[in-house]
């Protein structure tokens, strides 16, 4: 655990270093975000702040994870396999909302089906190489032990864990800081479980993941010098449903992620309201833009749902520990 720990400092180090050559370079391409108009009307002075960051995220994991903990460990390249190939959609999808150009289809609710679509494609190829290759033939449910399930099962759980994982990150990215601190706590759980669990390997990763976090908020936060877009959204979404099928502790992911789970909520519902009653229940969704309008500041929405998050992370911890 010491050496997880070591190599997650590691992490944090390079991409606080990496970060100012990196959104320099980001500022010399142009690659500005465009702000929707659906958006609150104080976000449209963010145009044209550098996106698609989730690049020096991926960058400084791999670079990391390749030369430290892959060698040996093959099994770390389901998370970072995962991880990368919902990064490539991610970043498909960042071209398209850059300032100067317009989003296919038009209209972001499209854009999450697409999403999910894609995310249910990763989580069928997850579900296969947990189940065969690596042999996760189970689910640990909390104080009530281990039971193991046939093949469709655990593939048809991993299609709907990295699915809504992905999704309800695209969602709740919105603020400065706000994913990348979430992700933070929710990886760090998984890590400390994953340790428990005997796992070296991937408590190593996790606490990688979560170090690359550290070093990318010293530039994501409020005020954002760069955002991490979907490249990086997406990405964390699908390494995080992956870690947690990996360790078979995947039903404790909604309380990890609890903030995540009631953004995605909270986006179904004022959808699914307005389309059945014409009313909308909330000011607008996901949720922290209605807290947003009802008066908080935006460094008060994040830290406000990091800590909800940090709750939420100790709770999922101590679930585990009752088995």
């Amino acid at each position: 655990m010491v050496r997880a720990l070591v190599i997650g400092s590691a992490a944090s180090a390079v991409a606080l270093l990496a970060g100012g050559p990196f959104i320099d370079l980001l500022r010399r391409l142009g690659v500005g975000k465009a702000i929707s108009d659906e958006g609150p009307a104080s976000h449209q002075a963010k145009a044209g702040t550098p996106t698609m960051g989730g690049l020096l995220l991926l960058g400084t994991i791999a670079a990391v994870t390749v030369p430290a903990n892959l060698f040996g460990r093959g099994s770390v390249l389901l998370p970072l396999g995962v991880m990368a190939l919902a990064g490539a959609v991610g970043f498909a999808d960042d071209l398209l909302t850059l300032q100067g150009r317009e989003r296919i289809g038009g209209h972001e609710r499209g854009g999450l089906v697409v999403k999910a679509l894609v995310g249910a494609v990763i989580g069928l190829i997850a579900g296969l190489l947990v189940y065969y290759p690596l042999e996760v033939e189970h689910v640990n449910v909390p104080h009530y032990g281990q039971y193991h399930w046939s093949a469709a099962a655990v593939v048809l759980a991993s299609i709907a864990v990295v699915a809504g994982t992905t999704s309800a990150a695209a969602i709740t990215d919105g603020l400065d800081g706000l994913l990348a601190g979430l992700m933070l706590f929710a990886y760090g759980a998984f890590g400390v479980i994953a340790g428990l669990q005997g796992q070296t390997y991937l408590a190593t990763f996790c606490f990688t993941v979560a170090g690359a976090l550290t070093g990318f908020l010293w530039h994501n936060g409020h005020p954002a010098r760069v955002f991490m877009g979907e490249t990086g959204a997406l990405a964390l979404g699908a390494g995080l449903a992956a870690v947690a099928l990996m360790t078979g502790w995947w039903l404790v992911l909604p309380v990890i992620g609890v903030v995540f789970v009631a953004e995605a909520v909270s986006d179904i519902v004022q959808i699914g309201s307005f389309q059945l009653t014409g009313r909308r229940v909330f000011k607008m969704a996901p949720l922290h833009h209605h807290f947003e309008l009802a008066g908080w500041a935006e460094p008060q929405v994040v830290t406000r749902f990091w800590l909800v998050g940090i709750a939420g992370a100790l709770l999922g911890v101590a679930l585990v520990l009752t088995d």
